[in-house]
């Protein structure tokens, strides 16, 4: 059996910027990404289909099982989908298909018709637009928590400095520093990943996730439903997001409802909105309709697409939309939607990012992590640069 997690191109379209660079399986959600979910229950290895750019040597059988890349695993939704029979797909209350088996191989855009439908009404958790990352971060972290802890003992906590409450709800890995914090995980878990740092006079409090080699900075404030991904830092006051890897908000300043992708840099007193002054619904840039559209959501922040860096003191406002590997300065607040590969700000003008330059700059920051662009990377950013939006 050959497991193949497959974009829907209209969840695809409104999970951009991150689906820019990454097939919607690799979206980190809660401690893992959706991809890493699938693999950890299903013990095997899961290969992706998606745009030709993005596109990776699928695994394949005489039976192909292709499975939503947006849909987060449960034993129910695996047990349906493995008593799937061929030339059937399953498909939830809102007709997204979840699975389909099959003995044929399947290109992007899947065409569903040929396939007999079967419904699944039980509890689903899946990422159809670009609030829910943040939104179903918490439940996510308490999943992943039970799947990665499970009949494993935590590294003790003992530096004496250090209070912790809900104990039993922390799991910390081999290598991990903790001094003088506070933890708090009586209302949801606290992962705290390999090698992993949380400096003095922190405050946690769970669900939170800090992944493998990330750092809380010295006197931060880390709230509920927060994920900070392998790699990354953060520092001042960070609730409800979830930081991708190899990302740096390392200083003071508010960052609330949001998701910030991969190699991302919030300079320091960079500040973002998630809440509007008239307590009113948030509007969200769309790039499936490319035009601002109603979230349903009173609290909704910053999206920022990978490789795109802030300099000090910028300001976005709630409900902010932005690119592939742009950067963003200056005073006042920056605009809703800001494109990708675009350089300025609001108090500017907002002019094309260099490609070459732009490259430059990415190197250099990927060479203090001893890490580099591959051909593949560069690929796909070329591609991304020359279809801009």
């Amino acid at each position: 059996m050959a497991y193949i997690l497959f974009d829907d191109e209209l969840i695809r379209n409104q999970l951009k910027p991150f689906t820019f660079t990454r097939p919607v399986a690799d979206i980190r959600c809660g401690i893992l990404t959706i991809r890493d979910k699938w693999i950890k229950r299903l013990q095997t290895r899961v290969t992706c289909l998606s745009k030709r750019y993005l596109e990776e040597i699928t695994t394949e059988s005489s039976i192909n099982t292709y499975i939503n890349g947006a849909v987060c695993p449960n034993d129910v939704l695996i047990n349906e989908i493995n008593n799937l029979t061929v030339g059937e797909c399953l498909v939830d209350t809102n007709s997204n298909v979840l699975a389909i088996r099959t003995n044929e191989k399947l290109s992007f855009p899947i065409n569903f018709q040929p396939f007999k439908k079967k419904s699944f009404s039980g509890t689903l958790s899946i990422i159809t637009q670009l609030p829910h990352i943040f939104l179903k971060n918490g439940e996510q972290i308490k999943e992943d928590f039970k799947l990665i802890t499970e009949g494993r003992t935590s590294q003790e906590i003992s530096d004496p400095f250090t209070r912790v409450y809900g104990a039993e709800n922390i799991f910390v890995e081999e290598g991990a520093s903790i001094k003088s914090v506070i933890l708090n995980a009586e209302q949801g878990p606290i992962y705290i990943g390999k090698n992993a740092t949380i400096q003095e006079g922190s405050i946690v409090i769970g669900p939170v996730s800090v992944d493998e080699g990330s750092v809380v900075v010295w006197g931060s404030k880390i709230r509920p439903n927060t994920t900070l991904g392998p790699y990354s830092k953060a520092g001042g006051e960070v609730g409800s997001s979830v930081i991708f890897g190899y990302s740096n908000k390392a200083h003071d300043g508010f960052l609330g409802a949001s998701v910030i992708g991969e190699w991302c840099n919030l300079g320091a007193n960079c500040n973002n909105s998630n809440l509007k002054n008239d307590y009113s619904e948030v509007k969200l840039y769309n790039y499936a309709t490319d035009k601002l559209e109603k979230t349903g959501e009173l609290f909704c922040g910053l999206f920022m697409g990978d490789y795109t860096k802030a300099g000090i003191s910028t300001m976005f406002n709630t409900g902010t939309v932005v690119g592939v590997c742009s950067n963003i300065f200056g005073a006042g607040f920056q605009d809703k939607h800001i494109p990708s590969f675009m350089w300025g700000g609001a108090d500017t003008e907002y002019v094309d990012y260099r490609f070459d330059k732009a490259l430059e700059v990415i190197k250099a920051t990927m060479a203090r992590r001893d890490k580099q662009l591959t051909d593949k990377d560069i690929a796909i950013l070329k591609h991304l640069h020359d279809f801009k939006k």
